[in-house]
């Protein structure tokens, strides 16, 4: 007898077109590079300052502590505002403030010793200036992007801010050699100043309406902070980066690397500092091309475990380009982790509560870089350099295991899709009270 015939099949989506000819997120994404180069030429001169007028590892721990504590205690007006103030303006602002910054360190940068008290004073403002930007520019590109390109977006956006943190290092390392703290500050000065007036030049055409201002600051950013922790997916994302960073980071202990373990002098240490962004450059244009939305759960884990592999390379190895490579490694694996990790907190938030999130999110990214900075600078002064980053790649690959065990909804995500503002928080552990 005849067979019937088969039921069509639906034609196949369309894929929506490259991120790259978004004239908005091109926009934002200059605005940012310039802001981006700045930062990151002025942490890795600043790091190599303060320990060369020092010579105490504590000191590099006191360098996150001052940057970690205004964010902290801005936590709540900064998240709030965000949601109630248009992001541009906000982030704008903070850049400015950041100049401001710039232009204090190329003041203080022919006081020697004298002005390390100083440089500690201009970080805490300039940690007060992140604790707004941050959470601005995360909340920011959702209103610039259409939500379907959003993903591609996420891992456009952080690789090119990568490309920054590869050219600002490495030139901030020569700059330092060639000119010392007064040239590579005037450029950070320069970079802020022009960054902040590109962010002018940026639409946004997909923001949502400003709600009316309901209730006590603490009562809104409280709903926020109840929305976080109704959301396992949100939770154990953000935690997992604090607690995989905080405990197993190197970048701080990357200058004491450069003096005492590989002898190398600034350029070298320009170059380790951009070797992880290397790595996330080549894996972030990569998924920017060919984003992938299948196991996001399962592989946010596989690749922080090797991250934490290749921290434990980088901490036994003598050999310069050993390092440098396991570095590499280390920064493409995070880079995957972070395209899962800001797809799922933005696909989980609706807007009206991204500026609360994305501080709280911001918060434990700051907690995880500045903070950890301090434990891995206190850790070298007790330990020495070696264990101290040895034991730090061993406690990334612990976080991972528990984390895995403690947040099984997490593991267990296909696609970014499953995270909606609208799902329901799964019951059990993954969800703490």
């Amino acid at each position: 007898m005849p067979v019937p015939p088969s039921a069509p099949q639906p034609a196949p989506a369309p894929r929506p077109p490259s991120i790259y000819r978004h004239a908005g997120f091109l926009a934002f994404i200059v605005s940012r590079v310039v802001a981006m180069f700045a930062t990151q030429v002025q942490a890795v001169v600043v790091a190599w300052q303060v320990y060369d007028l020092t010579r105490e590892p504590m000191a590099l721990a006191y360098v996150g502590l001052a940057q970690f504590l205004p964010m902290l205690a801005l936590l709540l007006p900064a998240g709030d505002l965000i949601d109630r103030v248009p992001r541009k303006r906000i982030l704008c602002a903070s850049w400015s403030v950041g100049a401001v910054c710039s232009a204090l360190l190329w003041w203080l940068a022919g006081h020697g010793a004298a002005g390390v008290a100083g440089i500690y004073a201009v970080l805490v403002l300039f940690g007060a200036s992140r604790a707004f930007s941050a959470p601005a520019m995360q909340s920011l590109l959702p209103q610039v992007v259409p939500r379907e390109q959003l993903a591609s977006a996420i891992a456009a956006n952080t690789m090119l801010m990568r490309t920054a943190t590869i050219a600002g290092p490495f030139i901030g390392g020569l700059l330092y050699a060639a000119g010392g703290g007064e040239l590579t500050y005037a450029i950070c000065f320069a970079s802020f100043t022009a960054g902040a007036a590109l962010l002018l030049r940026v639409p946004v055409a997909h923001a949502a309406p400003l709600g009316p201002v309901l209730g006590t600051m603490r009562e809104r950013f409280g709903a926020g902070i109840r929305f976080i922790r109704s959301r396992p997916i949100i939770l154990g994302t953000i935690s997992l980066d604090l607690f995989a960073v905080l405990l197993g980071g190197v970048v701080a202990l990357l200058p004491i690397y450069a003096h005492e373990v590989l002898h190398v002098g600034p350029e070298g240490l320009g170059a380790l500092r951009s070797a992880m962004a290397m790595g996330e450059v080549g894996m972030g244009f990569y998924l920017s091309m060919r984003p992938f939305n299948r196991r996001v759960g399962a592989t946010m884990f596989i690749a922080v475990a090797v991250f934490g592999l290749a921290n434990l390379v980088f901490a036994f190895s003598t050999v310069f380009w050993l390092s440098f490579a396991a570095l590499i490694v280390a920064g493409a694996a995070d880079m995957v982790s972070v395209y899962i990790r800001g797809s799922l907190v933005q696909f989980s938030t609706p807007d009206a509560m991204r500026g609360r999130v994305s501080a709280v999110n911001m918060l434990f990214i700051g907690s995880s870089n500045e903070l950890g900075e301090f434990r891995a600078g206190t850790s070298a002064s007790w330990l020495g350099a070696v264990p101290a980053a040895v034991l730090g790649g061993v406690c990334t690959l612990g976080v991972v295991g528990a984390w895995a065990w403690i947040f099984k909804p997490l593991r267990r995500v296909d696609r970014f899709e499953e995270a909606t503002p609208q799902a329901t928080a799964p019951e059990g552990p993954a969800a703490p009270r």
